[in-house]
């Protein structure tokens, strides 16, 4: 048996390509636009009491911006590629187009129906992302003294990640929705985990909407 601990995974603030519609992914790294700034405060102010021990994210500077200040404070941080977002291949940094809208629809609804290895070219499968997250989820539940670990991430990636802490199959990914600053809560018991708060912005709602 493991350690209990309490996991908060977030995705990033907003990003001008977000609010326009682009496609990011994990080639493309952009930074929070004012509203993602914003988010992010909401985010902090209502956790910042948390005593969390350490901070995740992923390689790309728009999840280091949401949880800023949260490391300014001098939580341990590490960055995991692993965490990064799913790449898209020759159609990151492409304007949400009605046909592009459609191509991806198709590749969302083959992986839906079981073929997680097809991508994009030039992008990866969320067979390859979910490899690359393994290293992450070691480090999460690993003998030590983190209880509280906070873990800023992507959309995509983030759906992924969260079938393999559940061990749930990645077709079932979209079970998961999110926006910007979502907050999955989940407990480890020590040896599997519980998703307490279930795509939780609350936070939002509390801050932005009240100043």
């Amino acid at each position: 048996m493991g350690i209990e601990k309490n996991i908060y995974i977030i995705r990033h603030g907003e990003t001008d390509l977000n609010r326009r519609g682009v496609m990011q992914g994990r080639g493309m790294d952009t930074d929070l636009n004012d509203h993602g700034r914003k988010q992010a405060e909401a985010f902090y102010q209502v956790y910042k009491d948390v005593p969390f021990d350490k901070i995740y994210t992923s390689s790309l500077k728009r999840t280091h911006q949401t949880v800023q200040h949260f490391i300014d404070a001098g939580i341990p941080w590490t960055q995991f590629a692993g965490l990064d977002e799913l790449a898209w291949g020759i159609y990151e940094g492409k304007q949400a187009t009605d046909e592009l809208k459609q191509v991806f629809e198709r590749l969302i609804n083959s992986w839906t129906a079981g073929d997680l290895h097809l991508k994009f070219e030039n992008g990866e499968s969320p067979l390859e992302v979910s490899n690359r997250q393994l290293e992450v989820l070691e480090k999460l539940i690993e003998r030590d003294h983190a209880k509280n670990i906070l873990v800023c991430m992507h959309g995509r990636a983030m759906r992924l990640f969260l079938c393999l802490l559940m061990n749930l199959p990645l077709h079932e990914m979209d079970k998961f929705p999110h926006q910007n600053t979502t907050l999955y809560r989940l407990k480890y018991d020590g040896s599997q985990f519980e998703i307490i708060d279930f795509n939780n912005t609350d936070h939002l709602h509390k801050y932005i909407e009240q100043n």
